[in-house]
């Protein structure tokens, strides 16, 4: 049974979170050329967010999140239209067995405690060519989460993250800062890795 550490917070998860999604999306669609034909996967994908985003733009989005209450409000969301297949996995303690055109996720990085672990998994998943494109905190001092509960990184060091992609197999490895989020107290830097297989 997966942990559901989002079950709180689901239900008003999409308030608090769209423009930062949006900045991202954004970010993301400008460096990656989508197509009609491919395949991706959202890794955290929470409640749809940035899939929704990306979604118009290719021909099919998994979207896998450990959050059964988040994916049920994807779920809610979903149209004839447009729509997201859930995954209710950790794909890092259970890989899954295909591949995918590319991986976007946008703010799941910092729960992930083994993040080498977390590139070698998900290298697999991506085909020859394909690309990752990841959205997360640049280092900050840990006030960015009222509570720390399964946060395992306050942000990151950007450098030392690409470095553990490349060693982990990804190329053409590419890292800035997409956006920030301002606090009353502060502002944290949001950055965008992306590489390909």
């Amino acid at each position: 049974m997966l942990k559901d550490n989002f079950k709180d917070e689901a239900k008003d998860w999409d308030k608090n979170s769209n423009t930062n999604t949006k900045s991202i999306g954004g970010a993301i669609l400008e460096k990656i050329a989508m197509n009609s034909e491919m395949e991706l996967l959202d890794f955290g994908a929470g409640t749809g967010l940035l899939g929704f985003e990306i979604a118009r733009h290719v021909k099919k989005i998994y979207g896998v999140d450990t959050s059964h209450s988040m994916l049920e409000e994807l779920r809610a969301k979903n149209t004839p239209q447009l729509s997201i297949e859930p995954l209710h996995q950790d794909i890092i303690a259970s890989p899954l067995q295909r591949s995918f055109d590319g991986l976007i996720s946008s703010m799941t990085l910092h729960h992930i405690e083994d993040i080498e672990r977390f590139f070698s998994t998900i290298h697999t998943n991506i085909q020859d060519g394909g690309f990752i494109a990841i959205a997360d905190l640049e280092l900050e001092d840990g006030t960015f989460h009222s509570e720390n509960n399964g946060v395992f990184h306050h942000g990151f060091d950007t450098a030392k993250l690409c470095e553990i992609a490349k060693s982990c197999g990804f190329k053409d490895i590419e890292c800035s800062q997409v956006n920030t989020i301002k606090k009353p107290d502060k502002e944290y830097g949001v950055f965008l890795l992306t590489a390909t297989k």
